[in-house]
């Protein structure tokens, strides 16, 4: 490079930090061409721009503050889940996985720069209190979202648990915003929780994927394994779980899986490229599964569905998922800052990519709760939820014996489990009279039973054959 050029970047100590920021960018994606004059130019167009707004702008400008800002934008634009981000942000970030947090347990993202939620988180104040999936969010605390960076309204809404935060939404259907105040608790770090819905028929409810999940999960499974009553079926409930560590839904898929392909991640580099196997397992699980997901089942989640539904591991019910089908990275930079962002796509084991398509339902199930009114049953569906594909910049999808029949036993432990059973779930925020008022579960329990009915009188025809 010559002293004619370098000059116009050696006008200021920032102009000197960039250009070496910028060179290492262009080499690290571009090693063939990092000098070439096309990425030249559009450098050398890019310090004239801020050398002139240092210069002449009508008030005095934070340089620093630009270049951070033209990098935020940068990233932003590559696909909704890729972002720059600032210290605060990334030491935010490393709640998502370990630690506890103050909050209301909400999960959101950015919907064309508006700020709007996946999902509630179940037990939380924001589940308690009526939050639901779609909702956009136009204020925190009395200060508008507009212009709001994701990780700002996180901060504001994260905090002390006891302490009060409140925020407006609009909802699709009702004409006024509406404000909903609650105070923040500590969102715990458990991510499974379990039930026994009747005897022999479970329910385990996975939040979010976690560095423990897998293990809280065989610890679930021991639980209700060991109990009086055999296994005879396990309703598996990823709604409104937002995801986390790939690592962690490979581990979880691993568990329920003896072979195969769990999931296969393809980037453009050949490192990015992985293919994830199952094992043989010491614990021989063969009783039927059922999935429960929804427009809030995202990314790991839909990992953990699609291995089991393509592996015919278990029968996927509800709604169409999320479509988050892209891997990301989080990459520590200097002075604090961090980079988050897309390194593949992930594949189902026959191959699909789900990516702003979703895991679809072997059965559509709508929710709805069922409520007694007056001797009546009413029923309230939610929202359309908001899915990958509608975000801003979403990548596209790359195409590539019989017992008896009166169910009462007479076993003096099977009773006392049934008499047992609302005591043992109160903990884990597990509701279990709105358990089973949900409309997809009672379903899938129905299911469940009628495979087991149908098993006793195969066997039976079998003998009698």
């Amino acid at each position: 490079m010559g002293k004619k050029q370098s000059t116009i970047l050696f006008k200021s100590g920032v102009m000197i930090v960039l250009f070496i920021m910028m060179t290492f960018v262009a080499g690290h994606f571009y090693p063939a061409q990092a000098a070439s004059d096309k990425t030249y130019q559009s450098l050398k167009l890019f310090s004239d721009v801020l050398e002139e707004i240092e210069r002449n702008y009508v008030d005095k400008v934070d340089t620093n503050t630009l270049i951070q800002n033209a990098i935020k934008g940068m990233v932003g634009n590559l696909d909704p889940h890729s972002a720059f981000m600032p210290p605060r942000a990334f030491n935010e970030l490393q709640d998502d996985t370990k630690g506890e947090f103050g909050g209301i347990g909400i999960v959101i993202t950015m919907k064309k720069g508006i700020l709007t939620v996946i999902s509630p988180i179940d037990g939380t104040p924001a589940y308690r209190a009526g939050i639901k999936a779609g909702d956009v969010i136009i204020r925190i605390n009395g200060k508008s979202t507009m212009d709001m960076a994701l990780w700002e309204s996180v901060k504001m809404m994260r905090g002390p648990k006891g302490k009060k935060v409140s925020i407006t939404i609009i909802r699709k259907g009702k004409p006024e915003p509406m404000t909903y105040t609650m105070k923040r608790e500590n969102i715990p770090l458990e991510s499974v929780r379990s039930a026994t819905l009747k005897p022999g028929y479970a329910y385990i409810s996975v939040t979010n994927f976690r560095a423990n999940t897998a293990s809280e999960m065989k610890q679930a499974l021991k639980k209700l394994e060991n109990e009086n009553v055999p296994l005879k079926g396990l309703i598996l409930d990823l709604r409104n779980n937002p995801g986390g560590l790939l690592t962690q839904a490979v581990a979880v898929s691993d568990i329920f899986l003896n072979h195969g392909i769990i999931v296969s991640i393809k980037g453009r580099l050949p490192e990015d490229t992985e293919v994830f196997n199952a094992h043989a397992n010491k614990i021989k699980r063969n009783y039927p599964m059922i999935v429960l997901i929804n427009g809030g089942t995202a990314s790991a989640s839909e990992i953990v569905a699609g291995a089991l539904q393509d592996q015919k591991r278990a029968l996927i019910i509800g709604t169409t998922s999320f479509g988050k089908g892209s891997v990301q990275t989080v990459k520590a930079l200097r002075d604090g800052f961090g980079l988050k962002y897309t390194i593949a796509r992930y594949y189902t084991p026959s191959g699909r990519s789900i990516q702003a398509e979703g895991i679809k339902p072997d059965i559509k199930v709508r929710y709805s709760l069922a409520k007694k009114i007056m001797g009546k049953k009413a029923k309230f569906p939610f929202e359309r939820m908001l899915r990958e594909k509608d975000l801003k910049h979403h990548l596209k999808a790359e195409k590539q014996k019989q017992g008896k029949k009166n169910s009462k036993s007479n076993n003096p432990d099977v009773k006392k489990m049934e008499k047992n059973i609302k005591q043992k779930t109160k903990s884990g925020f597990i509701n279990m009279d709105r358990l089973m008022r949900d409309s997809q579960v009672n379903r899938a329990l129905d299911i469940l039973t009628g495979y087991e009915v149908f098993n006793r009188l195969k066997c039976v025809n079998t003998r009698n054959n």
